[in-house]
């Protein structure tokens, strides 16, 4: 089940001949999020939740933003060939190869009549925002070669980094599996049916327990995939904000970022935790305005 703080976002009306954004910035959702592209987005957008519309909000103050929609439960491959094909308005191609490695079909959904971003071309510089897994996603894509170049990024709380584990993890991951594994047998599931969600539960962090089971696997086959190789091809500006308690992807993740990407600056968000831009969203804002240089 997910738990997000309430946000007081007002509805404003968006006039876009006021954008004062040099570029569009499209923003892109972490696990289990979605986009523009869904229906419900309308009703309960990720960028902003139960509070409001967050990309509404800004689009008011003169951002120009738009909401890309990837998969939820799909690999960072996968998630960057899909906000390629929608910033192209293409057909979705995977690769040849990944697909046959994946198992799954070569292409995916064409974009070709409904872009992101309308009459946008490859010649335009774009910024990029992505939230958690989509920062892994936007870590990807941006340090490819691409026909369209990337102005700057925001990475927020942002997957990327494989943890390591200390001597306590290790030990405390053996006591999960055992408890894990006990908890699954048949006695014990039949009297305490709850008993294993419950566990998993006080054991994960704030993405894993929001995720379904499919998910979660998902999850745990991406957090092991280090994308800190990719990390210095990052040439272009990149803004990093972080909660100071997040524990999904610890603040240490962001200052090895911080180290490794040639341009990077850290912003460190107090009172929070992995939906800083939730939870501190006033002064996510200011942050967000003065790294655009809005006024």
């Amino acid at each position: 089940m997910f738990c997000f703080p309430a946000l007081n976002i007002p509805h404003v009306e968006v006039d876009d001949s006021k954008f004062n954004t040099e570029y569009a910035n499209v923003f892109v959702h972490g696990l289990a999020g979605w986009g523009s592209y869904e229906w419900y987005d309308d009703f309960m957008p990720y960028w902003g939740m139960f509070g409001g519309d967050l990309m509404q909000y800004l689009n008011a103050r003169g951002f120009e933003c738009y909401s890309a929609s990837v998969d939820p439960t799909g690999s960072a491959w996968d998630r960057a060939c899909e906000l390629y094909a929608q910033l192209t308005g293409t057909v979705t191609d995977y690769g040849e190869e990944h697909s046959k490695r994946c198992r799954h079909a070569r292409y995916g959904e064409d974009f070709s009549s409904d872009p992101l971003i309308d009459e946008w071309s490859a010649e335009e510089k774009i910024n990029l925002l992505g939230h958690s897994f989509g920062g892994r996603v936007i870590i990807k894509m941006a340090s490819r070669k691409l026909p369209f170049e990337i102005e700057k990024v925001i990475l927020v709380d942002s997957a990327g980094v494989k943890p390591k584990k200390t001597a306590a993890q290790k030990l405390r991951q053996r006591n999960y599996k055992i408890g894990r594994k006990i908890l699954e047998t048949a006695p014990v599931k039949a009297l305490f049916p709850d008993a294993l969600e419950e566990f998993r539960r006080s054991h994960g962090s704030a993405d894993y327990n929001s995720a379904t089971p499919v998910m979660r696997q998902t999850l745990v086959n991406t957090v092991n995939e280090d994308l800190v190789e990719y990390m210095p091809n990052m040439k272009m500006p990149v803004l990093l904000v972080w909660g100071e308690n997040d524990d999904a992807t610890p603040l240490s993740d962001a200052k090895i970022m911080e180290q490794l990407m040639p341009d990077a600056g850290l912003v460190t968000l107090k009172n929070c935790g992995h939906y800083s831009f939730l939870e501190q969203q006033f002064t996510f804002n200011k942050v967000l305005a003065s790294f655009m240089e809005i006024d």
